[in-house]
């Protein structure tokens, strides 16, 4: 390969200064987004199948407003009487007896569900809804014909058994057909068509929870027809076979996948939420599609964690700065402990903070709680099994109204301008197929193949340099601009690849790119995925190599200074404004690659440091020493002429308790 010349280039020198900068605390200024009234976190809040009284909304909303909540998300779950052996201990009234919950859909439960969006509104409070029952799309009007099927098994349907409507069992629809979620979104619509109005609300999608695994292969009548048209080759002997023994004919299969998901299901579900009046909020996580595309579709991208590792966030974020939405939200402190509850009503907020810095670091700026249970005026037994406890005398109620404000701080300072820019990196979802299914200390009931890319880390030589993920998807609607990558709001100096395959739609797009001016590093060649092979693969490698603005050597391409240089750095965000205004939150160093479960107590932290970074800003070069006090994450406000002033985000939380780390890992 050969290096960059500046020839025949107009070359312009920006002078940089090196200058040791001090600053002062300054207060932040709150600002609306263009989603949610306030950037206030909100709290998901687990309705059980029990009778749902006016009273009883009114109270639990007027303390989630008094604990400096910006909202709440409905989301409608079993009876307790499902889990008898969970629920004996609670609150008695509700066990075993009780089946006085309004039933599902009816007129009775829209009435109660539009009196709490209404009284919400009232209070200045956001009210999201679930788009069903519980957290996989799943309905009573779903026949077989329509359900979920698998390759080899049409006796297999998967249901939902912990839906509001138990001992009633949803069935899961089929994602590959929009007919099934048309037929499940009938009843849904007609029962939501008075509650979204209103404040504009957000219609909520969980996780991907299909059983999916070596044995069970997502099929829809038609797909080989399909599969021979699309590819060119009959795919049903090797679903006899087994595709673990063939991961290329595997990567065809899973690309035609992600077609029929994305239309059969993403793309109705985004359009339906467009027909409500209602934005689209969802998690994709764990989708077979090539999710980064997918998450770019809907108006709110959601990430989840602690059950999946904060660092998988960068995936959700990044393509929301590809897709320029404003709004990337997170599923926060899901069994911080372990699952189920471990030190339920025990939890405490250091470590709380802890991975809400975790997640800042990683461009999360709208955190949604999980979970505040449903409890009825004058009681607080009833808990979801599992999540960290947000609700009335919790363990973390008394820190709650001010951790909860300097949450609203925070996310109203990442909320600002767009996500900086600088590198480009092809995220490695073709190498995640190839692959094929996690090793066993890996894999959970819904966490099988390394598509899912969960445990997925930027390259360690970009770390100051702000790397954002891109994919095949984006990369078709990139252009070059002045020698730069861009893609919707966002420009990169360059786009840096590093994987060992590349779809050859991908590598058709690099090369046009490079070809326009783009500089590439280029650290390997990557092969073809998929069965049929293309001779113009290889002639495209070596045309893109060719090329002076290629190398496997990042700083040939590359000449502007990193964001970020230190000895080591913390996990750290930048946004910025149009003037050059620049915000970087830099996590306190817990934070800094979190693992599922954090135990309780790791957040303990008694002695200040201080570290020195050299930030580049505007042109300039900027010295700082920060320090970094216990439990506290800084954000440095970067104008344009180079001065830097430190933000008030301040909030101590107590010194939490060191506790054995019992802390189980997800098993079920």
């Amino acid at each position: 390969m050969k290096t960059c010349k500046l020839t025949d280039l107009v070359v312009v020198l920006i002078t940089i200064l090196f200058v040791s900068s001090s600053f002062n605390i300054i207060n932040i200024e709150k600002e609306s987004n263009d989603f949610y009234s306030s950037s206030k976190p909100m709290a998901r809040w687990w309705w059980f199948a029990t009778e749902i009284k006016q009273e009883d909304v009114k109270y639990q909303l007027d303390w989630a407003k008094s604990m400096n909540f910006g909202g709440v998300e409905v989301s409608w779950i079993y009876p307790l009487y499902r889990y008898q052996d969970m629920y004996a201990r609670s609150y008695n009234r509700f066990y075993p007896k009780d089946t006085s919950a309004q039933k599902w859909l009816s007129p009775e439960w829209t009435s109660i569900v539009a009196y709490t969006k209404r009284y919400a509104d009232s209070i200045g409070l956001s009210c999201d809804f679930t788009y069903g029952s519980a957290w996989i799309v799943a309905g009573l009007n779903i026949d077989k014909a329509h359900g979920t099927q698998i390759y080899g098994d049409t006796s297999f349907i998967q249901q939902l058994n912990f839906s509001w409507a138990w001992p009633k069992n949803m069935t899961v629809i089929n994602h590959m057909d929009f007919k099934a979620f048309e037929i499940y979104s009938k009843p849904m619509e007609s029962a939501m068509q008075d509650v979204l109005k209103g404040s504009k609300s957000a219609l909520f999608v969980d996780s991907w929870e299909i059983k999916m695994n070596s044995k069970n292969k997502l099929w829809t009548p038609g797909f080989d027809k399909a599969f021979v048209k699309k590819f060119g080759y009959d795919i049903i002997p090797f679903m006899d076979a087994g595709l673990d023994s063939f991961p290329d004919v595997r990567y065809d299969y899973m690309l035609l996948v992600d077609e029929y998901v994305t239309n059969g299901f993403y793309i109705p579900f985004v359009n339906k939420c467009k027909e409500l009046g209602a934005w689209s909020r969802v998690q994709c996580l764990g989708a077979p599609t090539d999710v980064m595309s997918t998450y770019g579709l809907v108006d709110i991208p959601e990430s989840e964690a602690m059950l999946n590792n904060p660092n998988y966030s960068k995936i959700v974020s990044s393509a929301a700065c590809l897709s320029s939405k404003k709004v990337t939200s997170c599923e926060s402190f899901t069994c911080m402990y372990g699952f189920p509850g471990t030190y339920l009503r025990k939890e405490q907020t250091a470590d709380v903070k802890l991975i809400a810095d975790a997640l800042f670091a990683q461009g999360i700026n709208k955190l949604i709680y999980h979970g505040m249970p449903y409890n009825p005026k004058g009681s607080d037994s009833l808990e979801f099994f599992a999540t960290t406890y947000f609700g009335p005398n919790g363990s973390l109620t008394p820190e709650l109204p001010a951790f909860n404000s300097y949450v609203e701080k925070v996310s109203a300072i990442m909320q600002k301008g767009k996500t900086y820019s600088d590198v480009a990196v092809y995220i490695p979802f073709e190498d995640g197929v190839m692959k094929g299914a996690y090793p066993p200390e890996r894999q959970r009931v819904w966490v099988w193949g390394e598509y899912e890319m969960r445990y997925i880390d930027m390259p360690k030589e970009l770390e100051g340099r702000h790397p954002i993920w891109i994919n095949r998807g984006f990369l078709e609607t990139a252009k070059c601009k002045r020698n730069k990558l861009t893609v919707g709001d966002a420009e990169f100096s360059s786009l840096y690849i590093d994987v060992k395959f590349m779809d050859i739609r991908a590598l058709k797009r690099v090369l046009a790119l490079a070809k326009d001016g783009v500089p590439i590093c280029l650290k390997q060649n990557p092969a073809q995925p998929g069965k049929a092979k293309s001779s113009e693969f290889q002639t495209m490698l070596n045309q893109l190599g060719s090329l002076k603005n290629v190398s496997r050597d990042l700083n040939i391409i590359v000449k502007n200074p990193p964001l970020m240089q230190g000895d080591s750095l913390p996990a750290y965000w930048c946004r910025k404004e149009n003037d050059g205004t620049t915000y970087l939150f830099l996590a306190q160093w817990g934070s800094k690659n979190l693992v599922y479960p954090v135990y309780s107590g790791q957040s303990f932290m008694d002695k200040s440091q201080k570290n020195e970074f050299k930030i580049f800003a505007n042109g300039k070069l900027l010295q700082v020493t920060v320090e970094f006090k216990p439990y506290q994450s800084v954000i440095l406000k970067i104008n344009p002429n180079g001065k830097i002033e430190q933000m008030d985000i301040t909030f101590i939380p107590k010194d939490p308790v060191i506790r054995p780390k019992e802390a189980q890992r997800m098993n079920f």
